[in-house]
């Protein structure tokens, strides 16, 4: 009989101990290595199996009895563990474990990724977008991958499971029969043609909205495409004729325009109005507006029944005026009807250069025509040249005054009514070289700015020597006629010339005098005593 005993505590921890390291010893022996951080919660003897068959090497049905997404694909046969690439393959000669915790066990990088292996081959716009826009959350289906990290499956291959199907399922879901991957909103494989409505004439360029037109179902956009009514126009265009010509509009119009009227099937000489000139040339809309009936409550007694009134009402005014056809005829409103003849009936008869003017130079100011000119001044029409120049004793601002209207070069302006009359050799010259002041690419035309004094026109060859009282009189000594000082009279200076004296030169005396950028004759002689000029 064995006795009941004490255990020693130090002997437990021992023996505790001794079965840990054995165990820790035996396991290490079986595992190769630690788990990844995706797989940890399977680590130990225990948990095996739930991935390994004992004695045999890992079966891709274990990894597929976790992995129930990747099954769903491979026997659908869709994605890329469906492609060439990978079925037959062992799932753990990708996806081998026992590397550590950081392990990447899902060796995979986005943009070397051929995605074509997929079974969607990335096209148009998809080429351009980040693999991160499409891989959502919100396109995952299966709720086993959602919340799932860097996890790239679970998208389906239909366009709405992507994008929102803004026809609300009445065209089907095989978006591509009419859209591309470059554009959803052109349908660039749609034809017309391949409806019961094939679209010629404008039909051709219109915008779809234009007939597909937008509403709202349900709270969202919705475009129209099927069962629309198109036996006849007048669904989609309004009769403008109230039904006066019934309903078949082709009898008059065609697809390439409704303004435009088969013109050889209608006659308009049997209206009240026969087309004459240029009407004949005009597009029935033009008189015949859209919101008119044809034929009825149609003005057209007057020209601007249909014309606008160029002229704003400025003859309408005039009691002698009644209508355009007083200037103008149905072959052409630019070929005016008034005359010379009627011009000179008007306050300003047209004269000399005005004659060879057109209309345009006169009544045609900004735009805007204008007939009725009160102002008939030549200022009415021509830029005053000469500014407040014109304002002189005896000068007006009426060109007529100087000019002539055959050419405004020819001067008719008699000089000797004003304070400088012209003598001598003035009568010969021409006004320019008077009045045109002229500095570098600057000319300018003088009248009341020009100074009588000499000095105005002429430069001082004596260099102020005959200033007095602040003017210098060149007429004391000089005449009009030439520069001789033939009115200078010596006897009337401080020293009379006599005897020898009348003889002598003029330079003999009145010596020349050089200096830094100046010559001049000295006639202004301070010293007379004889041995100032006699030695």
């Amino acid at each position: 009989m064995i006795q009941n005993k004490i255990i020693h505590p130090y002997f437990l921890i021992t023996f505790f101990l001794i079965v840990s390291l054995n165990f820790n010893f035996i396991f290490a022996q079986i595992s190769p290595g630690d788990l990844t951080t995706a797989h940890e919660k399977y680590e130990g003897l225990s948990n095996c199996t739930k991935c390994h068959i004992l004695g045999e090497k890992v079966h891709n049905s274990k990894c597929l009895d976790c992995h129930t997404e990747i099954k769903t694909l491979i026997s659908s046969g869709s994605g890329y563990h469906s492609s060439s690439e990978v079925k037959g393959k062992n799932c753990s000669s990708c996806h081998s474990e026992h590397h550590g915790r950081n392990f990447e066990i899902v060796n995979f990088i986005p943009k070397k990724f051929d995605h074509s292996k997929t079974g969607f081959l990335l096209t148009g716009k998809h080429i351009e977008i980040d693999c991160n826009d499409c891989h959502l959350n919100k396109f995952i289906k299966d709720k086993k991958l959602l919340g799932r990290k860097n996890s790239y499956l679970g998208l389906q291959t239909a366009c709405i499971s992507c994008h929102e199907d803004y026809h609300a399922g009445a065209l089907g879901k095989q978006c591509s029969s009419c859209h591309s991957t470059f554009s959803f909103k052109e349908a660039e494989k749609f034809d017309h043609d391949d409806t019961d409505f094939m679209l010629t004439g404008a039909h051709l360029n219109l915008n779809c909205t234009k007939c597909h037109q937008k509403e709202i179902k349900d709270g969202e956009e919705f475009q129209k495409f099927k069962a629309l009514p198109f036996s006849g126009c007048v669904p989609c265009h309004k009769d403008v004729h109230a039904g006066k010509f019934g309903n078949d509009c082709q009898s008059c119009h065609e697809t390439g325009s409704f303004r435009k009227i088969k013109l050889q099937a209608f006659d308009h000489k049997k209206t009240e109005f026969p087309l004459i000139g240029k009407h004949k040339n005009v597009e029935c809309k033009e008189c015949h507006k859209s919101e008119q009936v044809i034929g009825m409550n149609l003005k057209y007694g007057k020209c601007n029944d249909c014309h606008e009134d160029y002229h704003k009402g400025e003859f309408t005014k005039d009691e002698n005026v009644k209508e355009c056809s007083a200037c103008h005829n149905e072959f052409g409103f630019k070929s005016s009807l008034f005359s010379i003849e009627d011009h000179a009936q008007t306050n300003f008869r047209l004269t000399g250069s005005h004659l060879a003017v057109s209309c345009t130079n006169c009544h045609y100011k900004n735009s805007v025509w204008q007939f009725k000119i009160d102002n008939t001044n030549c200022s009415g029409c021509h830029e005053n040249i000469h500014g407040k120049e014109i304002k002189a004793a005896r000068m007006t601002n009426d060109c007529i005054t100087c000019h002539f209207t055959d050419k405004w070069t020819a001067i008719k302006y008699d000089h000797n009514l004003t304070e400088f009359k012209l003598l001598g050799k003035h009568t010969g010259l021409n006004c320019n070289n008077c009045h045109l002041i002229q500095e570098n690419s600057s000319r300018q035309l003088l009248f009341a700015s020009i100074d009588s004094n000499c000095e105005f026109c002429h430069k001082d060859i004596h260099i102020s020597q005959f200033i007095e009282e602040e003017e210098t009189d060149c007429g004391r000594c000089h005449s009009f006629s030439n520069w001789e000082a033939t009115e200078f009279n010596h006897d009337e200076t401080l020293f009379p010339l006599k005897g020898a004296h009348r003889k002598t030169a003029c330079s003999g005396c009145h010596k020349r005098i050089e200096g830094p950028g100046i010559t001049y004759t000295n006639y202004k002689i301070k010293d007379f005593k004889c041995v100032s000029c006699h030695s």
